[in-house]
């Protein structure tokens, strides 16, 4: 009997035990939530294509507007590369030109806005102040008497 009696108790004091370290699991989980959900709201994340610009093309979705076309495009879909000419060094860079009529427009990533190119007639170099882009074995981008980018 006494051992039936022990048995007992041992068995209600584990149940209890697990009902308190559950509630306090519990409590803590609920807490965790609580600060997580604050969290959220003071960092709310970007949206991807959320970043139209002013003519509505979005950056995220690879979109810049072209003059030229008059509508956004995607310089990689639709535009020449042109490598950085090899100068020594490092780093290489590229840029796009788009072709529309006797214009060239031209996307460096040193700029913050394409440049217009303009040429007299077929076969002759588009220009533009000090840039000239010659269409000679593919294309060659020269910036006063020095080749910068080439590209076919």
């Amino acid at each position: 009997m006494k051992k039936l009696l022990l048995f007992s108790i041992i068995i209600g004091l584990s149940f209890s035990c697990t009902k308190k370290v559950h509630q306090e699991m519990t409590t803590v989980t609920k807490t965790e939530a609580l600060q997580k959900d604050t969290v959220k709201e003071e960092t709310k994340p970007e949206v991807v294509g959320g970043d139209a610009d002013a003519h509505g093309c979005k950056g995220s979705a690879g979109y810049t507007w072209s003059v030229v076309k008059n509508e956004c495009v995607r310089l990689f879909e639709i535009g020449t590369k042109l490598n950085h000419a090899e100068d020594g060094k490092t780093y290489s860079t590229v840029a796009y030109v788009i072709f529309e009529g006797d214009k060239a427009e031209l996307f460096l990533n040193t700029q913050k806005e394409a440049i217009i190119l303009e040429r007299k007639s077929e076969g002759d170099s588009w220009l533009k102040d000090d840039l000239q882009l010659i269409p000679w074995k593919g294309y060659v981008l020269k910036k006063g008497d020095k080749i910068i980018y080439t590209g076919q």
